[in-house]
């Protein structure tokens, strides 16, 4: 049977709704996580990220076009967050209190694309959609077209200044929200971070968490043979930022800094993290910055992750 592509081209680019089935189970996941014991919390986010893993390998196989190693690399520290840490309401996505979040690697939107749909903020069928002609779940998170997005991210070295921006509203306004914010590391080669950095801590924007994706792979080449970040956390620690190296793929180490509360500093939180985390063939290769599985490796992906 035929399928007609207009019927196709339809589908793909109607507003993206809130599924309140994915959203009951949401709530019902994070009562679980609550009364778990820390090793139950770290077992119920590995499942998590299993499912988060084979949602973005689908995703991307389907579209054939992604950045498949930055989304593993930042899958374990998204899951932590949407599981764990951010006081949300997905079923009420522009809930006034709710934390908010900015993923600035907006190039690995098919990662958070699979954990928002997983939350709730719309039904995972539409990730069949992504990059798709006219859908709204582009190849970079668009905050006028995805329930969950806080600001289109893409441009490199925007969304550290936008989230001191939000952080800088909280503190003005006298809310409790907290801000988080996703960064690649190549990114802070960019100089707006370093401008933002500064102001961050000239206002003591303790409400405030950035999190480094520490993978150390770039478009084409390591950030040591681009342009050399290190010593990265003594670069923080000097911008007067409260610094923590940690292991990006530990949800305990993830879960003890990201649940800290705020102090009187903005948190730095350098996550050393691994390319292509969960594949093996896959993990520290460069080209799997933006290279998609053969059907072969495709399915011998699937496999390893559910592993």
């Amino acid at each position: 049977m035929q399928v007609d592509s207009s019927v196709i081209q339809a589908d793909a680019t109607q507003p993206l709704t809130v599924d309140l089935g994915a959203v009951s189970e949401w709530k019902v996941r994070r009562q679980e996580f609550v009364r778990a014991t820390p090793d139950q919390k770290k077992e119920l986010l590995r499942k998590s990220s299993i499912g988060i893993r084979q949602q973005v390998l689908t995703t991307i196989n389907g579209a054939g076009l992604g950045h498949i190693g930055g989304d593993f690399s930042v899958t374990d520290i998204l899951v932590t967050l949407y599981e764990g840490v951010l006081n949300l309401e997905p079923g009420n996505p522009n809930w006034e209190s709710r934390d908010r979040f900015i993923l600035s690697k907006g190039h690995c939107a098919a990662a958070l694309y699979s954990v928002l749909a997983k939350c709730g903020y719309f039904s995972e069928s539409r990730l069949t959609h992504f990059a798709k002609d006219l859908s709204p779940l582009n190849g970079h998170p668009n905050r006028n077209k995805i329930p969950g997005v806080e600001t289109n991210t893409g441009p490199l070295g925007h969304g550290l200044p936008v989230a001191v921006g939000c952080a800088t509203a909280a503190q003005l306004l006298g809310k409790s929200f907290r801000t988080y914010v996703v960064v690649g590391d190549g990114e802070l080669q960019e100089g707006s971070n370093w401008e933002a950095a500064m102001y961050a801590a000239q206002r003591g924007l303790g409400g405030l968490t950035l999190i480094v994706d520490r993978n150390r792979l770039q478009q084409g080449a390591s950030t040591a043979d681009t342009n050399d970040l290190e010593p990265l956390a003594d670069k923080w620690t000097s911008f007067g930022w409260e610094t923590h190296v940690i292991d990006g793929h530990s949800y305990e180490d993830l879960l003890r800094v990201l649940t800290l509360q705020p102090g009187d500093r903005p948190r730095a939180v350098i996550a050393n993290t691994v390319k292509g985390k969960g594949v093996s063939f896959m993990e520290n290769g460069v080209e799997w910055h933006h290279k998609v599985p053969s059907a072969a490796q495709y399915e011998a992906a699937m496999k390893e992750v559910a592993a």
